[in-house]
Parts: C-alpha cells; structure tokens; sequence
C-alpha cells in the first residue's frame, strides 16, 4: 500500500483558492505515483475540489466530523453529508479538537466508529503535549489514546483506519519530532492497535507522522520503516510547495 500524503489546509482557503490550488496540484499528479496524495479543503470548499478533481487520482478527504446520522447538532456534520460530496477519508482526533474544542477519547471514538459504519477512512489522530513528553509520559498518552478509540471497534472495516502520530508540540511550531522520536513512537502505535486490529488489518495499516513536516524533512520520516505517509499543515497551503514534498516523499519510499 502507498504511504499517504495528506493535506490538512485548516481553516484556510476560499473555494476560490481552493480550486487554483487544484489546478496549480494536478499539473503534477503525474508525478505522484510513488505515492497517495490526499486533500483536506475545509467544508465550505468540500464540493468545489471535488469537482476539481474529477478524474483525477488525487483524494479528498475532510477534517472533522459528527458522529450522528442527523438531528439538533447546530453546526455539525453528518457522515452521510461528506459521502454525498464525495469525501473518502475524514480526520478525527486531531489535537486542535481534543485541546482547543475540548474532544475527549468517547467522542473521538463515537465519531470513529460512526466513520467505518459509512464507509469513510478515518484518519485517527494521536500525540503527546510537550509537558507530557517532558514527563516521559509519551506512550501512556499514546496507549489511553489508542485504547479508547480502538477497544471494542466492531463497526465497518477497521483495516480502512489510518493513525497519525502527532505530537502537539511540535504542530505548527517548527519544531518537528527527530525521527528517531518518531519512529520509537510509531513502533509503539503499531504494537498497541496489534490488540485490537486483526493481523490481515495490520498489515495494511498505515502510520503517518505529522508536526511541522516541509520539504526539507520530509525524507528523514518517510525513510522510516514505521511511517508510511505524512500528515501536513503549513506546508500544504501552497500547491507549489506541497507538490514538492509529494514528490520528495515518494522519492525517498522508492529509494
């Protein structure tokens, strides 16, 4: 399975924006082929990239979810609401929900259960703060993390889940984890969901790393044989720029 390379644009773009990026994007699709580019535009340019990337090998993906089918959730969105736009992989977990919205592991887990049910691929996202690495408490984190998502997972296609180790300190900060950190953290991942996935799941199951990823670093993670993808923020704003870090990702798998 190819590593995937994803985008998590935030709160950034116009539908404007976002669809010169795709234009700007798909002048180098043809060069991806070492591995699975991934766009996730925020919900008011979901349909607009989508049309965009028409028949394209370029997938969308959006960056949050609800885990209910409908109802009074003001604000929220629903599973089915993204298949109609044609999303195929939703981010759940990232560390933005769980510290700045407040997301504890039962809703993560809700809305992860509720993502295999229809058929989406949720990118599970986990990591540390930089006061719980200090305390060395890195795979304590990553263990309750997984457990609570993963324990009792009975819905959908569990073998469709991708992790993403992100430590929050290291988001949006420069300040990327050394890939040593990285790959201890990733081994760690992998051996805790071996409790829960079944081994047929294992195997295809992919870690991405994800924390101030560029162009520069982005070999060191991908030469990794923990780590199969990137999960990128600042660095996928400009199609340029992110275009390059594909591109350089799939140079280093191949290598």
């Amino acid at each position: 399975m190819k590593p995937l390379i994803a985008a998590n644009w935030k709160m950034h773009k116009t539908v404007a924006e976002a669809e010169a990026f795709c234009r700007q994007i798909r002048q180098m699709e043809g060069q991806f082929s070492g591995v699975e580019v991934l766009i996730c535009p925020p919900y008011t340019a979901l349909a607009a990239v989508q049309k965009a990337l028409q028949g394209s090998t370029i997938k969308l993906g959006a960056q949050n979810m609800f885990w209910a089918e409908r109802g009074a959730f003001t604000g929220e969105i629903a599973p089915s609401m993204l298949r109609e736009c044609g999303v195929e992989y939703v981010i759940l977990g990232h560390s933005e929900r769980r510290h700045i919205f407040g997301e504890d592991d039962s809703l993560i887990r809700k809305k992860l259960a509720a993502a295999l049910s229809h058929g989406l691929k949720p990118i599970l996202c986990v990591g540390e703060t930089e006061e719980e690495r200090e305390e060395a408490a890195t795979e304590r984190v990553l263990e309750q993390q997984l457990c609570a998502a993963l324990e009792g997972l009975d819905q959908g296609k569990p073998g469709e889940i991708v992790i993403a180790y992100e430590p929050v300190w290291a988001i949006g900060t420069g300040k990327a984890a050394v890939p040593a950190d990285a790959e201890n953290a990733a081994a760690w991942i992998r051996q805790v969901a071996a409790r829960y996935l079944p081994e047929e799941d294992m195997k295809a199951l992919r870690i991405q790393y994800g924390g101030s990823v560029t162009v520069d670093n982005i070999a060191e993670f991908m030469a990794l044989p923990t780590i199969q993808g990137a999960l990128v923020g600042g660095a996928s704003l400009e199609a340029a720029t992110f275009g390059r870090l594909a591109l350089a990702a799939g140079e280093a798998v191949n290598r």
